[in-house]
């Protein structure tokens, strides 16, 4: 179930389905580990004999944030109840501390006992072997805990601080079904402790006057003792509850109005929408640098695992998209999670656990032709491609000076010495992690990273250096014109599979990633082929239902919803690929008629969002439901790309001096193929 109102600060993550129950619970890292494993995390109401948990039938649910925050504005309205309630959540933006307000509105015109349930489902570290919760008289709590993982879940209520009352017991043992059910009569055993596989629930009592409101908090504090805990929750206390709830929606609403676009060309829900985008990314983005591409743990069923690493690919092209917005912070911060990680020999493996470790793969090293690097070498080149752009926007010569030699030197004469005989990249795996040969994707993204290589050590002074990988780049650009480009189909082939006499067998499989022809820098976007190409794109990969919306390539089988219709359907509509053809349309404007036909594509993106503005992988062809992961990090950074883009080409077009971004898209390459 899609995860529709992420929140966090980069070292706790909270995740909700969209009906409104916590489902994820990540600490000490963004995607790492999820304290839930994904179980439901239960709220109840009970009100004047009557029970109802919120994700049953009855309840109207809206599930929003407060605009330009990372604070949670929920209704939750129950005719049969004749209540309504108002939750605020947040995730402290500087403690690990995660804080509900709930205002409990009468409908009915009389007093009401109303009492609040809160469940918690914790398998601590990502087990439920050896867990203990207990009541804690020092903080009125109860603490769930493990090795060096602990949990306070306390509250302030009209009766004061510290919870009103409690249950703790065993979960999934046996019949034991969990706390969850002892809360359905209104009342709760006041058990102590529990331990082994087990789960809390805690309640608040509030009097509600007639036709009036009453409220209350909830929170969850984490830390790596009882003392830490201890202290955050003297923390809150002290600060309040409210306070913390305030100071958290007024800093987010700093953060994301950071770079204030005056006279913006486009219309106000899509500027909100790349608002919006750059917060859902941040909470995403782990404080130790690593940029992790979703997390949702529900994927686990589908695939046994789940996206919550940290792709050096996905993480590049986010921080493209965080520099156009301005945040050098994050950007600097991925780009040393990536030379922490770093193969000695120049490249990247496939992903990375947001600590830094190498994560789950299944490139092998060892196929039916022998040894071979497991890898995507887009991925590598995609991280110097993007640190340029780092560059290019702050010039923060400081930061470059350690970076160079490993993120650009280093990992430049690897892409060099990792070329066949016609200059081509050797064969690896592409970017949808499906196949290995040479691929368009791979080889536009190697030219751009060698041009932007060669453009770093010109500046460099070390022009022997910036002659060598301008001359890969340029004989990669040749090498790609001469053997995957067709001038009978005027198509890009996505794939040459090298053959043992030196020629390359072709794949004219219409791919979407073949945006990368003009996206780095290979050719202009003005340039016929590439004209001629993406325009292939539009028609044959265009999902012809009502959703519509571009597909990731012919017959794709992913999460595949259409088997039969394929000239209709080729695949499941993806976010990404449909606004990397706008990409296309603002890059080859040359007048804002032409520039107004990429709104088309933004327009397709917003009717996708949720309510809240989360934006999944990939959509059902036929209902528009969200499919996969959401939300998908990688989607809203390519809406906040592509909408930066279209801010910058207006002002180019109508000489608007508003802009303060620099253009990043078009730097001059020192040579260019014609």
């Amino acid at each position: 179930m899609p995860r529709n109102i992420p929140i966090g600060n980069g070292e706790m993550l909270v995740a909700f389905d969209d009906l409104y129950r916590i489902r994820d619970l990540y600490w000490p890292h963004v995607g790492q580990p999820n304290h839930t494993c994904g179980h439901l995390q239960r709220f109840g109401v009970w009100a004047d004999g009557a029970f109802s948990w919120v994700d049953s039938a009855g309840w109207v649910r809206e599930l929003r944030y407060k605009r330009d925050t990372l604070v949670t504005e929920v209704r939750l309205r129950h005719e049969r109840l004749g209540l309504e309630l108002i939750c605020h959540d947040a995730v402290d933006y500087y403690s690990p501390v995660f804080f509900r307000k709930v205002t409990v509105c009468d409908l009915l015109g009389r007093a009401r006992d109303v009492r609040l349930f809160f469940h918690a489902d914790l398998s601590v570290a990502e087990s439920p072997v050896g867990d203990t919760v207990a009541y804690d008289p020092g903080t009125g709590g109860l603490v769930h805990y493990k090795d060096e993982c602990y949990f306070l879940f306390n509250g302030l209520h009209p009766a004061g601080w510290g919870i009103g009352t409690w249950a703790t017991g065993q979960k999934r043992i046996g019949d034991a079904e969990g706390t969850w059910r002892d809360a359905e009569d209104g009342l709760l055993s006041r058990n102590a402790i529990a331990q082994g596989s087990v789960d809390s629930t805690v309640g608040l009592h509030l009097n509600v006057p007639a036709g009036g409101t009453e409220h209350c908090f909830y929170w969850i504090a984490s830390g790596k003792s009882y003392d830490a805990i201890r202290e955050l929750d003297d923390k809150v206390r002290l600060k309040t509850p409210q306070r913390m709830l305030d100071r958290t929606e007024a800093y987010w609403r700093l953060w994301s109005q950071k770079e204030a676009v005056a006279n913006d060309p486009l219309p106000d829900h899509l500027s909100d929408l790349h608002r919006r985008s750059a917060l859902i990314v941040r909470t995403q983005i782990d404080h130790g640098g690593a940029i992790i591409a979703a997390n949702d743990h529900d994927i686990t069923h589908f695939a046994g695992d789940t996206y919550s690493y940290m792709w050096p690919r996905d993480g590049a092209l986010v921080s493209y998209a965080l520099t156009l917005a301005g945040h050098s912070e994050l950007s600097r911060n991925f780009f040393n999670f990536c030379e922490r990680v770093r193969h000695a020999d120049g490249y990247f493996l496939h992903k990375y656990n947001p600590t830094g470790t190498l994560a789950s793969s299944w490139h092998p090293w060892l196929t039916e032709k022998g040894r071979w690097l497991p890898i995507q070498q887009d991925e590598t080149a995609l991280v110097t491609w993007a640190l340029r752009k780092h560059f290019l926007a702050f010039r923060d010569v400081e930061f470059i000076k350690t970076l160079y030699n490993p993120l650009v030197v280093e990992t430049a004469n690897w892409m060099l010495s990792y070329r066949d005989h016609a200059g081509l990249p050797l064969p690896s795996w592409d970017l949808w992690e499906e196949r290995r040969g040479v691929h368009l994707f791979t080889v536009c993204a190697t030219i751009g990273a060698l041009q932007a290589a060669s453009n770093f050590a010109a500046d460099m002074g070390a022009m022997d250096r910036a002659a060598e990988f301008g001359e890969g780049a340029e004989r990669m650009r040749g090498a790609m014109i001469r053997h995957l480009w067709d001038p009978e189909r005027r198509l890009f082939a996505r794939t040459a599979h090298p053959q043992e006499d030196g020629s390359y067998r072709l794949d004219f499989t219409l791919d979407a990633s073949a945006y990368a022809l003009f996206a780095f820098g290979a050719l202009e976007a003005t340039d016929a082929r590439v004209t001629s190409h993406m325009r292939a794109i539009r028609e044959r990969l265009w999902v012809r239902t009502e959703v519509g919306g571009i597909a990731r390539y012919e017959r794709d089988t992913y999460h595949q919803v259409e088997r039969h219709a394929l000239h209709e359907i080729p695949g499941n509509p993806w976010v990404i690929c449909t606004l990397w053809y706008a990409q296309w349309l603002i890059a080859r404007a040359s007048n804002e008629a032409e520039l107004r036909e990429a709104l088309e594509y933004l327009e397709w993106a917003r009717w996708r969002a949720s309510p809240s503005g989360v934006l999944a992988e990939q959509y059902d062809p036929h209902s528009g439901a969200q499919i996969s992961v959401s939300p998908l990090t990688w989607s809203h950074a390519t809406l906040m790309t592509v909408v930066t883009q279209y801010r910058l080409k207006h002002a180019a077009l109508t000489g608007s001096p508003e802009q303060r971004q620099v253009d990043l898209t078009e730097e001059p390459a020192r040579h260019r193929l014609r």
